[in-house]
């Protein structure tokens, strides 16, 4: 019998976090270490956000550089996962009737090797990416997610990373004190967590009065809901990284079927 997967959103921070050896990529390896082993790994990032719902499918994802501005090390860094078209396969027809393309030209984007770079450093895991559909709103999304639950059950690693509170605009340098409305919004995410209240995360706008400075723009808060709507009746809740950075940045880490 093929025990329950964990299933966990990461606040993946900067890119430099591949690299960095901090208390950030410190729990990562510790997550690593402490989870069971998957047969494959689905990854929901906040960078692959397009106006339609895709699935890699190709047998070996290329190691996207989705960024500019950062030193070469991290530019020509490399995670060789395997891919996997079998699972592809089985979640374009678990999200049936829904039109899931399967797409053999992304590969895995920083939001996802950022984060398993440290998590499975030996890449030897297969990694699928899932896209965040741009068209659609916040309930979509949770309910895609409610869906993809069969998948724990068959040996499955979901994971999304963004970052709930995500303000570039606004950041400050690195161990600056965080922003009230990023304290406020962080603590009201992890309070709807706690108590289940799943339908206010979704209408995250209504959170706090000034909510959109915390998610001016969606795309790293989405990949939350898709990990929200994975808990099961009675399944525990843990926060590995309870923390924001550079004033507006909250690298809050959502474990779901584990403690850590």
């Amino acid at each position: 019998m093929t025990t329950r997967m964990p299933t966990i959103f990461f606040g993946h921070g900067s890119p430099m976090n591949t690299l960095e050896e901090n208390r950030y990529t410190q729990a990562w390896q510790y997550i690593g270490q402490t989870l069971p082993r998957p047969k494959a790994i689905l990854f929901i990032s906040a960078h692959w956000y397009v106006g339609y719902t895709a699935v890699t499918a190709m047998e070996t994802p290329r190691t996207i550089h989705d960024f500019r501005g950062f030193p070469k090390a991290l530019a020509e860094f490399q995670y060789p996962a395997p891919g996997s078209p079998s699972l592809a396969a089985k979640i374009a027809d678990l999200l049936h009737p829904l039109n899931v393309h399967l797409d053999e030209t992304w590969g895995l984007d920083h939001g996802a090797w950022s984060v398993l770079a440290h998590v499975y450093p030996n890449a030897d895991v297969p990694v699928v990416q899932l896209s965040i559909d741009r068209t659609q709103q916040p309930q979509f999304h949770y309910q895609l997610g409610k869906r993809l639950a069969p998948l724990r059950d068959a040996g499955i690693l979901i994971l999304g990373s963004g970052n709930i509170v995500h303000n570039l605009r606004a950041m400050l340098p690195s161990g600056s004190p965080p922003y009230p409305w990023a304290t406020r919004f962080h603590q009201a995410v992890k309070d709807k967590l706690l108590h289940r209240q799943h339908a206010s995360l979704t209408d995250y706008e209504a959170l706090d009065s000034e909510a959109l400075l915390s998610v001016p723009t969606p795309e790293h808060y989405l990949p939350l809901l898709y990990i929200a709507a994975l808990q099961q009746d009675n399944e525990n809740i843990s926060f590995p990284i309870d923390d924001l950075d550079m004033g507006s940045m909250s690298m809050l880490t959502v474990a779901i079927g584990e403690n850590f």
